[in-house]
C-alpha cells in the first residue's frame, strides 16, 4: 500500500514552514525503510525548485476558490482507488474538507496531522470564526477521517474539547540530524541565546522572551540574543528591542536557510522557545541534535523530555520572570564548562532516543496507516 502525503507547498526542507520540513522527513525515512510513500503538493505555482529527493513528488495548482480541487488532482486521486492511503497535513485548510469529501465519497481511506491545529491556544485565536468553521467543514473533515494523528498531548486535549473521538493517535515525529556535530568549548566570550522560527509575537511568545532577556542583560550587559527568521511582524519586534534599549544585544537575522542558518545555530550557546502554542516544535528538535540546550515553555510539548533527558529547563507559564530565572541557571550552567559539556551531549542523546525515524516509521505503520 503507497502513503500518499498531501501538504500545502513543495515539502521543501530548506524553504518552506515546519510542516513542509517534517513531510520531506517522514517521506524519505518512509521510502528508506521500505515504504512506499511520495508527497501530493498544492502549490501556486509548479516550478521545480526543490532539489533531488528519493520519493515521488506531484505538485497540482492552488484554485482561486480556496475548497476548488483542480481537475488533475481529482484524476490522480480517482485513479489511485484503493492502492493507497492518503495522509493530509494541516488543519483549518478549506481545501481539505473538498478533498475528504471526495475520498469518502470514492471509499478511499485518508488520515490526517493537524500539526498542533487543534490544541488549546490555538483554537482561542479567531475563536469565533473558528467555531463558525467547524460546525460547517472541520468537523465532517473529522468525521471522515481514519484517524488523526497528534503530534502533542496539548492537541489531543484541545481536540477533545471540540471533537469526542476515539481514533485520535498521539505518536511524535522524528528527526535526524545528516551533519557531524562537534562539541567543544564555546567561542563566544558573552552567552549567546538563540530562537530561530517564525517572527508571530503572540505564538511563539517573543514578547515574553525579549522582556526576559532584557532583565538578564541588566546583570550581563555584554550578552546577546539571535533571532532567526521573518514575518510582517519584524516591524514591530524591532519596535520593542528598541523601546527596551535592546538594539544593541539583540540581533535579528530575518530568514536564514541551509548552511547560512545551521553556521547561525552552531554558533548559539542556548537555545530558547517559549511559545504559548505548539504541535511539536521541529526547531528545538534540530538545536538539541546540535548539541543545544534548550529553555521551553510546557506549550511546546517537549518539555518533560527536555527535563527527563537533563537538556536543559522548561517553564510552565508565560512569565518573563520565570524565563529570565531559567536564563540565569543556564548561564551558570555556560559557565562551568564540564557541566555544560554534558548537557550538550544528553540533547543530541535524546534527539537519537526520543526521535528515532526507524523506530516511529514502525508505529506509523502499526498504529495509524492500519485501517
Amino acid at each position: 500500500m503507497e502513503i500518499i502525503h498531501i501538504v500545502l507547498g513543495k515539502a521543501n526542507p530548506e524553504r518552506m514552514n515546519g510542516v513542509n520540513k517534517v513531510v520531506y522527513q517522514l517521506a524519505t525515512k518512509q521510502v528508506n525503510f521500505g515504504v512506499k510513500a511520495s508527497v501530493w503538493g498544492i502549490t501556486k505555482d509548479k516550478e521545480n525548485n526543490y532539489g533531488e529527493r528519493n520519493f515521488e513528488t506531484q505538485l497540482f495548482l492552488k484554485q482561486r476558490n480556496p475548497f476548488a480541487i483542480s481537475k488533475e488532482l481529482k484524476q490522480a486521486i480517482l485513479e489511485k482507488n484503493d492502492t493507497a492511503i492518503f495522509h493530509l497535513h494541516g488543519g483549518w485548510i478549506p481545501v481539505y474538507y473538498s478533498l475528504a469529501k471526495l475520498l469518502d465519497k470514492h471509499q478511499i481511506k485518508f488520515v490526517l496531522t493537524p500539526h498542533g491545529a487543534y490544541n488549546i491556544i490555538a483554537m482561542k485565536r479567531s475563536s469565533w470564526s473558528k467555531k463558525f468553521y467547524f460546525s460547517l467543514f472541520e468537523k465532517k473533515l473529522l468525521n471522515r477521517t481514519s484517524k488523526i494523528h497528534c503530534i502533542g498531548k496539548s492537541e489531543v486535549n484541545g481536540l477533545m474539547k471540540i471533537f469526542e473521538n476515539k481514533k485520535s493517535i498521539l505518536l511524535p515525529y522524528g528527526y535526524e540530524n545528516d551533519k557531524t556535530v562537534t562539541i567543544g568549548n564555546t567561542a563566544n566570550k558573552n552567552i549567546v541565546f538563540g530562537f530561530i522560527g517564525r517572527l508571530d509575537i503572540y505564538t511563539k511568545g517573543l514578547d515574553t522572551l525579549i522582556n526576559a532577556f532584557a532583565k538578564f542583560k541588566k546583570n550581563q550587559p555584554e550578552a546577546q540574543l539571535w533571532i532567526v527568521g521573518d514575518s510582517s511582524e519584524k516591524i514591530l519586534l524591532e519596535k520593542k528591542i528598541k523601546a527596551k534599549s535592546l538594539d544593541k544585544n539583540i540581533i535579528l537575522y530575518g530568514s536564514k536557510f541551509g548552511a547560512e542558518k545551521e553556521g547561525l545555530l552552531q554558533k548559539m550557546d542556548v537555545f530558547v522557545h517559549p511559545s504559548r502554542n505548539e504541535g511539536l516544535p521541529l526547531s528545538v528538535i534540530e538545536a538539541a541534535s546540535f548539541g543545544k540546550p534548550c529553555i521551553v515553555t510546557d506549550a511546546t510539548n517537549i518539555g518533560t523530555q527536555i527535563l527527563n533527558c537533563q537538556v536543559g529547563i522548561t517553564i510552565y507559564s508565560q512569565s518573563s520572570t520565570q524565563l529570565y530565572e531559567a536564563m540565569k541557571k543556564l548561564f551558570s550552567v555556560w559557565k562551568n564548562p564540564v557541566e555544560f559539556k554534558k548537557m550538550q551531549e544528553n540533547a543530541i542523546k535524546m534527539v537519537e532516543e526520543n526521535y528515532n525515524w526507524k523506530k516511529l516509521i514502525t508505529q506509523f505503520n502499526t498504529d495509524l496507516y492500519t485501517i
